[in-house]
């Protein structure tokens, strides 16, 4: 009994307290300043939308080359046999330096090709087209359900 009268104050203060903060918000809409307005032509209005430098196939081709040449010297570098492995490294480099340059800016293509530095996210986009390229495509087996000798 003394739980039940408990649960009833508790409900009928909680009713009353949102009945009078309810109540106390103003209908009036509030009058607020604005800055009188000019005329501003929409490239000024929107000064966050900025043309962004694209980078055409032709600018990155460059890079695709000179990262495919430095991933052959690399992978030619502890070769006994370079003629034979040159031609076997030739393709999978071109697939990896062809798969980065596809999501490639300016800024990293012109670190790469001037300034000779690897940014990190060039890494992890070689290690992501590394994968992509040199993944083996095997054939899906069919399902065993059982062992048959």
């Amino acid at each position: 009994m003394k739980i039940t009268k408990l649960r009833f104050r508790l409900f009928f203060y909680t009713m009353a307290l949102t009945l009078f903060l309810t109540a106390c918000s103003d209908d009036n809409p509030k009058e607020t300043r604005h800055a009188p307005s000019t005329t501003v032509d929409s490239a000024q209005k929107m000064s966050f939308d900025h043309g962004h430098n694209k980078v055409r196939d032709m600018d990155k081709h460059p890079f695709e080359h000179k990262f495919s040449q430095q991933c052959i010297a690399r992978e030619l570098k502890n070769s006994i046999n370079k003629d034979i492995d040159r031609a076997r490294f030739k393709e999978p480099c071109m697939c990896i330096a062809t798969y980065m340059m596809k999501d490639l800016t300016a800024k990293e293509a012109q670190k790469f090709l001037r300034e000779q530095k690897h940014t990190q996210s060039l890494r992890i986009r070689y290690e992501n087209a590394a994968y992509h390229c040199l993944q083996i495509k095997q054939a899906p087996q069919t399902p065993t359900i059982f062992k048959t000798r």
